[in-house]
């Protein structure tokens, strides 16, 4: 399987675990406040994440082991994800709501994927080609169509921006998350969710806000463990293959799963424009899954590490020491090569165009 169609599955399927999210946690929200639930969720997915790394060092690391470890010069980026995607997203958002109509709401918080599309491109030094742009057009249209209700659009400026920037601060996180992508998935995905978790968790202890009962309480932190934890940790797969804009696209996916899940879950119904915006998302998928991006590119040098095998990419000899078994990592150099072949914007593949 190539990299372009792995990062695709592994985008997909980070999608549809987060989509699963949204029905379920409607479910759980009459038993506790936005804000409470949100930390118990983030909670969920770290604590899963880290019995996740606790069974991966009883029976033996594998190549998931050898991934290559954050370190020091990782924390001003972790920081960042966490406070924009722990802090500032769900305080934003939560202001937001409380200043406008359901309707309002749904349609701004589709921005999400545009922003990150659009800090990726400007930016972090991604590329989209017009296929790929159109591609990713039609899932954020279908997006836009998935979340469009029938009601009353109002609320206020306060409220608009509220919204918008809790998108901007979610677009922040996962281009510095892409950034970050290529250490270890499991302990990076851990470390923000448990961050974002105990960040939220005392800002509702501060405002004094009620915690749920324990059943409800095991739901949300099996609930985040799906959808907050294995779900980002596939995400951030994805975003190490496919770069930010690409992922971005595919991620956008998650309503619609939300919405499928919902029928048998909630006793909704599909309308015709759910149906629309299925079709449109699944153009603009299988647009991405046929997109082909390649020329002659030079890569400039570059030292990193990350987990790797040898090909045209890592030419390198090893420092004596070093384990060779394939996959490894280790702090290793790129020499600058000139070659031509199909490549998509990730972290190797950051040349203009």
């Amino acid at each position: 399987m190539s990299p372009r169609v792995k990062g695709a599955v592994l985008g997909l399927s980070a999608a549809a675990l987060f989509g699963l999210s949204a029905p379920v946690a409607k479910l759980l929200l009459p038993s506790s406040t936005p804000l409470v639930l949100a930390s118990l969720l983030y909670l969920g997915g770290g604590l899963g994440l880290a019995g996740l790394e606790a069974l991966r060092r009883l029976r033996g690391s594998g190549a998931s082991g050898r991934e290559a470890r954050l370190g020091r010069k990782d924390v001003p980026l972790l920081l960042g994800v966490i406070l924009c995607g722990g802090v500032l997203g769900p305080v934003l958002m939560l202001v937001g709501l409380q200043r406008l109509s359901g309707v309002t709401s749904s349609l701004l918080l589709n921005l999400e994927g545009p922003f990150t599309i659009l800090l990726a491109l400007l930016v972090f030094g991604e590329h989209l080609g017009r296929a790929g742009a159109l591609a990713a057009g039609f899932v954020m249209a279908g997006t836009a169509v998935l979340g469009f209700q029938e009601g009353e659009l109002h609320g206020d400026v306060l409220g608009v921006l509220s919204i918008a920037g809790a998108c901007l601060a979610w677009a922040v996180d996962n281009n510095l998350t892409q950034r970050l992508s290529l250490k270890d998935p499991l302990a990076l995905v851990r470390t923000k969710a448990l961050g974002s978790g105990v960040c939220t968790l005392v800002l509702a202890w501060l405002t004094g806000q009620p915690f749920p009962a324990a059943q409800v309480l095991g739901g949300a932190l099996v609930l985040g463990f799906a959808s907050y934890g294995l779900s980002i940790v596939l995400d951030a797969y994805a975003l190490r293959l496919l770069g930010a804009a690409r992922e971005a696209a595919y991620f956008a996916t998650a309503p619609f799963v939300g919405a499928l899940v919902a029928v048998p879950l909630l006793g909704e119904r599909l309308r015709p424009l759910d149906l629309l915006a299925g079709a449109l998302m699944a153009a603009g998928v299988v647009l991405l899954l046929r997109e082909r991006h390649g020329h002659m590119h030079t890569h400039a040098a570059l030292e990193h590490e990350h987990l790797h095998v040898h090909d045209a990419h890592h030419p390198h000899a090893h420092p004596p020491g070093t384990d060779p078994t394939e996959p490894h990592s280790h702090p290793h150099r790129h020499e600058p090569v000139t070659h031509e072949h199909p490549h998509v914007s990730d972290l190797h593949h950051r040349h203009k165009h």
